[in-house]
């Protein structure tokens, strides 16, 4: 299979990211929204209420959360010259299972979380276009879940997706080494950009 292929890309000012931020808001809470909607629906998610949502959030607020509670997303690049083969059919029904893309409503930016590191990474077979990379819990307060997520967009600046990777248990003064699957391939794919948010325990 394909050997890897990583463009390294440490984190970028946030400020550079201001006007695509501007444009996407209203599409990442539609997002939010749809897929929230789909899980209760399913019934995973089914004890979520308004009421708890604040709670935690009046709770991240108390533990150091940022006074906004729309998250900053880092700019990442991804390379033009990648050749790497497409999924199977197999391989896209593995990767459709495990690729998350329904963000938790209830986290949210904390000042001592943070993504050190990030790259596009290509993989061989069903994981395929990634972003792989290191988030760092710098706080004294353990999170009980955080949860990175990856906007994808294609040549003409349209979002196509947004994909996640999440952890639970994040202590104080760790790093967590996290991998994102994307489902779309590289040669739809033009740019990302990057966050983290979370929930203190």
């Amino acid at each position: 299979m394909t050997d890897s292929i990583c463009l390294q890309h440490t984190q970028t000012d946030a400020g550079t990211q201001s006007s695509r931020d501007d444009a996407d808001d209203t599409n990442e809470m539609g997002w939010i929204t749809a897929m929230t909607a789909r899980r209760l629906d399913r019934s995973r998610r089914g004890f979520l209420t308004i009421a708890g949502a604040c709670m935690a959030g009046g709770l991240a607020g108390c533990l150091g959360s940022d006074s906004s509670s729309e998250p900053e997303y880092a700019a990442g690049e991804i390379p033009e010259d990648i050749d790497g083969e497409e999924r199977t059919t197999e391989e896209m029904a593995t990767a459709e299972d495990l690729a998350e893309q329904e963000p938790q409503p209830d986290l949210a930016p904390l000042s001592d979380l943070s993504i050190t590191d990030h790259e596009f990474v290509f993989e061989g077979g069903h994981t395929g276009s990634t972003v792989q990379g290191t988030a760092e819990n710098a706080g004294e307060t353990r999170l009980s879940s955080a949860e990175v997520r990856v906007r994808v967009y294609n040549d003409d600046g349209e979002m196509l997706g947004i994909y996640l990777d999440t952890t639970s248990d994040f202590d104080s003064g760790t790093e967590w080494s996290f991998e994102v699957i994307l489902l779309e391939s590289p040669e739809d794919l033009a740019d990302y950009d990057i966050t983290v948010v979370g929930l203190p325990d």
